[in-house]
């Protein structure tokens, strides 16, 4: 089996390694414009410069009114775009694969960043906030009442996450991630816990996961064939009735016949009583099982902590590469600590570090 420096090709892209950033949100577009700012350069430049194989941006809109928080980053404008494309530049430079998660936060949206305000819940109107959307006019606890959207608004909304994909190709992405994860509006639709429609985009699961394959199919079609494709995925609602293992196992069969290439498989997220069994690695088991089942590429997260539990998820077949958040943050240079630690002489040190680099 592989090991966690060993490269991976997706399509025609090559990545030096299996250990890659996970989307991790910044709230940090004070001007509330969208538009990534310097922080987010050194945020995102650092992590390439650490050694990741694969930087993927955070949950970025793909309409104003998809966003998590005012402060969240958006690529619906040419301005946007813009800033984009110099911070890509950069995490190529760096030598790794530059991404981009695309996103829309549903009945999630309008809320108050998680820093630089103590309150929590849905941003008034009168403080920049907006009315959300959802698949069914069913709240998250604590949030405002979102609207149900209307068949004939969802094209448009597939439209949106298409001309995404273009903007990010254009700003220098070599790969898009597509967000069905951790309660936003593509996991709203996929799950039942959210989704109460009695049309075409409800009920059965083909119904419920309709409007991500669309997603996935329209996405495909604007990057072409050679760009990578990633989905990610809530394996499960950690709650009764809710969304599970098997019907992520099944959907992801069904991406990956629509154009998706691999899987980020994390949890949770949709509701608030959800009971979350945390551990060590406790998500791996379901990369594993999604991985299995459905017969298609996954990478595994969350409570991975160290090089060996890192390389042991990969050598062991249980994902095809790791992604790593808030160890990440701790520690931006982890993957070059990693390789030492395990063994692995890199070639990709920045020069500029090389009086750093620990001897064997």
């Amino acid at each position: 089996m592989p090991g966690l420096f060993d490269p991976i090709t997706l399509r025609s892209t090559p990545i030096r390694n299996r250990l890659w950033v996970a989307p991790m949100c910044q709230y940090s577009c004070l001007d509330r414009d969208g538009v990534p700012t310097d922080w987010h350069l050194v945020h995102l430049g650092a992590l390439a410069r650490g050694g990741a194989g694969l930087v993927i941006a955070e949950a970025t809109a793909v309409v104003p009114e998809g966003r998590i928080s005012p402060e969240d980053t958006g690529i619906w404008s040419d301005e946007q775009e813009a800033a984009w494309a110099r911070i890509a530049e950069f995490i190529r430079g760096q030598g790794a694969v530059a991404g981009i998660q695309l996103a829309h936060a549903g009945r999630k949206a309008s809320t108050f960043s998680p820093w630089g305000d103590a309150r929590h819940g849905s941003v008034p109107s009168d403080e920049g906030g907006w009315p959300t959307v959802a698949p069914s006019a069913v709240a998250f606890e604590g949030y405002a009442v979102p609207r149900a959207l209307d068949a004939d608004e969802l094209p448009g909304l597939v439209r949106a996450f298409a001309d995404a994909a273009v903007r990010a190709v254009r700003a220098g992405f070599g790969l898009v991630e597509i967000h069905a994860a951790h309660g936003y509006l593509l996991h709203q639709f996929l799950s039942p816990l959210s989704n109460h429609r009695t049309d075409a985009y409800g009920g059965p699961l083909e119904n419920r996961a309709r409007l991500l394959l669309e997603i996935v199919r329209a996405v495909r079609a604007a990057v072409g064939e050679e760009l990578p494709v990633l989905v990610r995925f809530s394996a499960t609602d950690w709650a009764d009735d809710g969304w599970d293992p098997e019907q992520t196992a099944t959907v992801a069969a069904w991406a990956r016949d629509a154009g998706a290439d691999l899987f980020d498989i994390s949890s949770g997220g949709l509701v608030a009583h959800q009971a979350i069994r945390l551990g060590p690695g406790y998500q791996v088991p379901f990369a594993e099982h999604i991985g299995d089942g459905a017969e298609v590429p996954v990478s595994a997260v969350g409570l991975i902590t160290t090089p060996a539990q890192a390389d042991a998820v990969v050598r062991e077949g249980r994902a095809d590469a790791v992604m790593l958040g808030r160890e990440l943050l701790r520690d931006p240079h982890f993957p070059l600590r990693a390789a030492h630690e395990l063994g692995v002489d890199l070639d990709y040190w920045p020069p500029q570090y090389l009086r750093a680099k620990p001897r064997p």
